[in-house]
């Protein structure tokens, strides 16, 4: 996608007053365009169904907590019903298990309320150029890597991007980012990553980026998932065994 796409946003919050105050803290963004707003998620299907060319919005900002439908349900129904549409999740308290049931539901982003609207206008522009921001909070957290992974592994068929035949049979992979790949799985930070291979984060992150340009992936998550199943990188509990002695053995630099 070009790096300057206008934000076309819908906001989806039960409240009057956060909406307007979206509104307001956002009305001096010339890229960000409001095409409307909903209520309730019953009300944003039915806005949706008869919106027009000019009123489709590229990114909606949704509140976890609706009435009735949840927003992790809408972004389910989101993802199947406007693929192309990125989903910014927002909640009262951020933690492990809303960002694990944001990434679930296929958001593209995931924040607390109280993130600052410079932020937000940040989140909302890398979305609307088809990033997945929320991989910055939810892989950072051992806790959750490592529960997506060992969920995901058990399900050979959780990958949404196509059958497993449009991959390729062989790893179009560096050793180093086979090397990154392993780390990621293991639940390895940035900077973690970073410290182990003795490279920069700004170094990791290219190698990211690379990996999911080449595996036509949007997050690592997937690439991760992926390369287990391929068989390219090992499970976690098997790079924790190579990496870390045994308790009861004294390093060879402690002999």
């Amino acid at each position: 996608m070009p790096p300057h796409t206008t934000v076309r946003l819908l906001i989806v919050d039960d409240h009057p007053l956060f909406r307007q105050g979206v509104r307001w803290a956002l009305a001096s963004e010339e890229d960000i365009v409001f095409v409307g707003e909903a209520a309730s998620a019953e009300e944003v299907l039915e806005w949706l169904a008869s919106a027009g060319p000019k009123q489709e919005p590229n990114v909606m900002l949704v509140d976890l907590n609706l009435p009735g439908m949840s927003g992790l349900e809408l972004t389910r129904q989101l993802r199947r019903q406007y693929p192309g549409l990125g989903v910014v999740m927002l909640s009262m308290h951020q933690n492990d298990e809303q960002a694990f049931n944001a990434l679930q539901s296929g958001a593209a982003a995931y924040r607390s309320k109280d993130v600052k609207p410079k932020d937000l206008v940040e989140i909302l522009r890398r979305v609307a150029r088809g990033e997945y921001v929320i991989n910055d909070v939810v892989l950072e957290e051992p806790r959750v890597a490592n529960r997506v992974l060992s969920q995901f592994r058990n399900l050979p068929q959780a990958l949404s991007t196509g059958p497993e035949a449009d991959f390729p049979i062989f790893a179009p992979l560096s050793d180093r980012e086979i090397e990154v790949l392993e780390r990621i799985a293991s639940g390895g930070s940035n900077k973690e990553i970073a410290d182990s291979l003795g490279i920069s984060t700004q170094t990791v992150k290219n190698h990211i980026s690379s990996i999911l340009r080449k595996l036509s992936l949007n997050d690592r998550t997937q690439a991760v998932l992926l390369a287990l199943r391929r068989g390219w990188i090992e499970t976690p509990a098997t790079i924790k065994q190579n990496i870390e002695p045994p308790e009861d053995e004294t390093p060879a630099s402690e002999a």
